[in-house]
């Protein structure tokens, strides 16, 4: 059908398409006069929505049967008010410095979707990418220095250097202890490092029965009142994948070595299978977030360590194409950072575990950012959050590989008074990370597809803000000339402003020495 729309400033055109069995599934795609796609929503939710700008324009809607099950559908089109957005943060922006691996490190131009933390004893960042574990120190002028510290046979994990369906990496910001892990069907290969990679311990890998893909290991204090740690490791970890009709969780109580059996967090008729990173709150509450809930975005939340979950809605959101992340304040604040099905940088903070939501807000329009994919959020003290994404200017369809001219930068915007406003800034104003399609569209993608699907960011131990992402336009496309679909391993570190810490507040600008009491 098509559908005239009147400028309507204020508002947005929203597209639903709906159905009533649950098991049935339905894709939507939105087509400009020409017949080129502008929007399309094609998860596993219900209903399907898309929200497009609300200008004098033409609109064919069109509605693909992906798994009808003799079913039929109902299609809606109207106008909804856009949210009032709350004036930008008038906080000093902070500023990042880039760095690159070099070309003689295995997997150096193939960090597609990078995992990254920071051992908070020693001050090394340690960045996974494939097969390679890369460890990161800095001197006191900034200057990075990288090291291949990969697990293999001869540092004492063979499964290490093996093949890998999907790379994770993890570590404890209270122990210390990284994981990096390699997904490998319904199981994962995985080994544990307590020194930065110098040597490796093989582990049990995943919980039983897990999952075949979207693989995420993270960990933290047990929740009050539960069955805790059987080792002297004091912290719980967990291992969640999805397995096509649900995706579950699975701990372990002696730190990663083993793992209990996986227990599921929803089903397909709660969300769609895949799903972001897994965080845990400093009370032991833990947090899996999904880009489509039947409509909204959301957050899986277990308070009884993984035993049972609840899906906890964002009301304010739509289904997006990348997944949401989450970062947790030292109170619990829970701040969550997710791409609209209009494709703009949204963030919300709940205090009350995913229940009810505040502030939602659109974080990059004060940059004119019209499209972003890849949200990756941390938290500080419990008033301070990142939130890193790739976003560009280019409004549209960001996954038309003929069609999409847009240039993709890695941007950062930070809050210090809890998420009612936030600053954002380019984190690689002279030096382009993609130039036109990026796409998440799994393995029906193209060339486009070389950054994969996230990028992460983290503290270090005086609250700095660290993005890990793959770079891919590099050498002459960095300085005008075609793209060239790399994926350079690069890590963006803060290097002045406040920090996530007040405690070290402007200590990474040197303008005065650690206060006492931080962290």
């Amino acid at each position: 059908m098509s559908v005239p729309v009147g400028y309507d400033a204020g508002h947005s055109l929203r597209v639903d398409v709906k159905w009533p069995d649950p098991a049935a599934d339905f894709d939507l795609y939105v087509l400009d006069a020409d017949g080129r796609e502008v929007a399309a929503s094609a998860s596993s939710s219900d209903p399907e929505t898309v929200l497009l700008p609300a200008v004098t324009a033409s609109y064919t809607v069109r509605v693909v049967p992906y798994a009808p099950l003799g079913d039929s559908f109902t299609g809606t089109a109207s106008l909804v008010a856009d949210p009032a957005a709350p004036p930008p943060s008038t906080a000093t922006p902070p500023t990042y410095a880039n760095s690159s691996a070099p070309d003689s490190i295995k997997d150096a131009h193939n960090a597609g979707e990078p995992s990254i933390g920071v051992d908070r004893a020693t001050g090394a960042a340690m960045f996974q990418a494939y097969t390679s574990t890369l460890k990161v120190t800095y001197d006191s002028a900034g200057a990075a220095t990288w090291q291949d510290k990969s697990a293999d046979a001869a540092n004492g994990c063979p499964q290490g250097s093996t093949t890998s369906l999907d790379p994770i990496l993890f570590t404890d910001p209270a122990t210390h202890r990284t994981f990096e892990s390699q997904l490998a069907g319904k199981t994962a290969l995985t080994c544990y490092t307590d020194d930065d990679g110098e040597t490796w311990t093989p582990t049990g890998g995943s919980g039983i029965d897990s999952g075949v893909d979207h693989q995420t290991i993270g960990g933290g204090p047990f929740a009050t009142g539960e069955p805790g740690p059987v080792t002297a490791y004091p912290n719980a970890v967990y291992y969640c994948s999805q397995d096509i009709a649900d995706a579950s969780c699975a701990i372990s109580r002696d730190g990663g070595l083993t793992y209990g059996p996986a227990v599921p967090m929803y089903s397909l008729l709660d969300c769609g299978g895949l799903h972001g990173h897994v965080k845990v709150a400093p009370d032991g509450t833990v947090y899996v977030p999904n880009k489509g809930c039947g409509g909204n975005q959301a957050v899986a939340v277990s308070e009884d360590n993984g035993l049972t979950w609840t899906v906890r809605k964002n009301p304010s959101s739509t289904p997006g194409d990348s997944d949401p992340s989450v970062g947790i304040g030292a109170g619990g604040t829970v701040y969550m950072g997710y791409q609209n099905s209009d494709g703009t940088a949204r963030i919300a903070v709940s205090h009350d575990k995913g229940r009810t939501w505040l502030y939602d807000q659109n974080v990059g329009a004060s940059l004119g950012i019209k499209n972003i994919v890849f949200p990756a959020v941390t938290a500080g003290d419990d008033n301070r959050a990142a939130f890193a994404f790739l976003g560009t200017t280019t409004g549209g369809d960001y996954q038309d590989t003929a069609g999409f001219k847009g240039v993709w930068h890695l941007y950062v915007a930070t809050t210090y008074d809890g998420g009612q406003s936030w600053v954002t800034v380019d984190a690689t104003p002279t030096d382009p990370v993609q130039k036109g399609s990026i796409c998440t569209g799994g393995t029906t993608c193209g060339q486009d597809r070389n950054l994969l699907d996230f990028i992460d960011v983290t503290l270090d131990a005086q609250g700095r803000v660290l993005a890990a992402y793959a770079d891919g336009c590099t050498g002459t496309c960095a300085t005008g000339g075609a793209q060239n679909y790399d994926a350079l391993a690069s890590i963006a570190r803060q290097s002045s402003g406040n920090t996530l810490y007040g405690a070290y507040d402007a200590v990474v600008a040197g303008k005065h020495k650690k206060s006492k009491g931080g962290r």
